[in-house]
């Protein structure tokens, strides 16, 4: 069999190795069994990973710990923190599907992480590294200014609430546009929210420095707290003040707060075998065709998801901290509120649904960073690490409170947005040229921003990745 598969497998993906995944039995023992594998092109390697990640996926959330043993060995032989994409994917997705095999034995998973440092400074120098090597939080940021300043125009003292303050360039940037602004600027209070006091210290003397420079009346007041534990009351809105609220990549994160009512990771199996058998008579499709079409659509999801589906209100009704917390800043009356969100379904009921999601998502940001830098990148390398691989890790391996990376796509923050009292603002299309002149300054190829019922959407190629949606306070 050996030799066969060899020779079928060395002239193209339509008859490569892959046509014998359903007669391959996951042994254990050192060492691949199937040396063949290590000689693919990366297309077919990518294929071929593909299936071992879901087929391994299927052995986790089924609770077959000694096959989902075995199918990370075969992995590790092809996948690399510092390959191609789907080999990086790989070694991020298999480092999660472990760490949640592991949890199984608390014991000795706290014994392995006993001494590992969670960093707080290295998780905002991952965003901030994002926001330089990708244009994603770039356009949230022009995006948001904009409907910000048309939002505020003729307004004389303005009050923004800044849910996530680590980063400076985004509030520089408004504050030329408000000195520029025909009838001169306001007086400007930006209230960030952190849980670093450091990171607001630093924000406060950049941007008072940068408003001094501008000879703009400004004040930026901090509040030191964690999303989750943010006292509205502390925001402090003043009368005649006009309120800007940005929430950028935040919301999902209070999901995590309400008592977990999910089901176990062993509901998927039933629903997900046959699924596990289509998937290895794909084998006539490119990487790019499968991950796009048969993580998107050919995945079915269990009744319990379809159930909860976004369009019913009884599926948002499990989440009173989210709808504590939105009516709390309805409660302050705010003349615009934009939120940016991960569009794609992060926090779906079995295991097996997030999985499918996170493959496609994070495939098409793996594949972002592909293109434009260089894989020997350290820079890069932190991103994939201490972002990606973090959130993807959080997403698979975590459950109830632990699992703070609950993304929901934008369909579902429309109707819990509308359902807390807010209405909708539609984005203006200046807004979307100034997005789309930004992409073109910087020579970002690849990259598209669509209009969607008055949200933006980034995509990479067609992949929508990221939404922007603006709000205000109606009675």
């Amino acid at each position: 069999m050996a030799g066969m598969v060899q020779e079928e497998g060395s002239s193209s993906v339509t008859s490569s190795p892959l046509q014998f995944f359903s007669l391959m039995s996951l042994s254990p023992g050192l060492g691949s069994p199937y040396p063949w594998l290590r000689e693919l092109k990366s297309e077919e390697r990518g294929l071929c990973l593909i299936h071992l990640l879901v087929a391994c996926a299927n052995h986790v959330a089924a609770g077959s710990v000694e096959n989902a043993n075995i199918g990370l060995e075969h992995i590790a032989h092809l996948a690399s923190p510092d390959g191609d994409t789907m080999q990086r994917i790989a070694a991020y997705f298999t480092e999660a599907l472990a760490d949640r095999m592991l949890k199984g034995w608390p014991g000795l998973h706290k014994a392995l992480n006993s001494t590992k440092m969670s960093s707080i400074s290295e998780e905002i120098l991952a965003q901030r590294l994002f926001f330089e090597l990708c244009p994603f939080l770039k356009l949230s940021y022009v995006i948001t200014n904009q409907a910000i300043l048309e939002a505020m125009e003729g307004e004389k003292m303005v009050h923004i609430i800044d849910l996530n303050s680590f980063e400076p360039a985004q509030w520089i940037s408004l504050l030329r546009a408000l000195r520029d602004r025909p009838e001169g600027p306001p007086h400007l209070r930006i209230t960030g929210v952190h849980e670093q006091k450091d990171v607001l210290d630093q924000m406060a003397l950049r941007l008072t420095e940068e408003a001094e420079n501008l000879d703009i009346p400004f004040q930026f007041t901090s509040i030191v707290s964690k999303l989750e534990n943010l006292d509205v009351e502390s925001l402090r809105v003043k009368t005649g003040e006009a309120l800007a609220i940005s929430s950028v990549l935040q919301l999902h994160s209070l999901l995590a707060s309400d008592e977990d009512r999910r089901s176990s990771p062993s509901a998927s199996k039933n629903s997900n075998v046959a699924h596990f058998q289509r998937v290895f008579q794909m084998n006539q499709r490119t990487l790019g065709e499968w991950l796009e079409k048969d993580l998107t659509t050919g995945y079915s999801p269990s009744p319990d998801s379809a159930s909860a589906s976004a369009s019913s209100p009884l599926s948002l009704a499990a989440s009173p901290r989210m709808g504590s917390f939105l009516n709390a800043l309805w409660g302050l009356s705010p003349k615009l509120m934009v939120v940016t969100e991960q569009e794609s379904n992060h926090n779906g009921s079995t295991l097996m649904e997030r999985i499918m999601e996170a493959l496609n998502f994070y495939a098409a940001l793996f594949d972002c960073l592909e293109s434009t830098i260089s894989r020997a990148s350290l820079e890069r390398q932190k991103v994939e690490k201490m972002l990606f691989g973090e959130e993807i890790k959080n997403i698979i391996a975590c459950e109830g409170v632990e699992r703070k990376e609950r993304h929901e796509k934008l369909e579902k923050w429309i109707l819990r947005l509308e359902l807390a009292g807010f209405g909708r603002v539609p984005l203006s299309y200046h807004g979307m040229l100034q997005a789309t002149g930004l992409l073109q300054s910087y020579g970002y190829d690849g990259y598209r921003i669509k209009e969607e019922n008055g949200c933006l959407v980034i995509c990479w190629q067609d992949r929508p990745l990221f939404s922007v949606s603006a709000w205000r306070f109606q009675r």
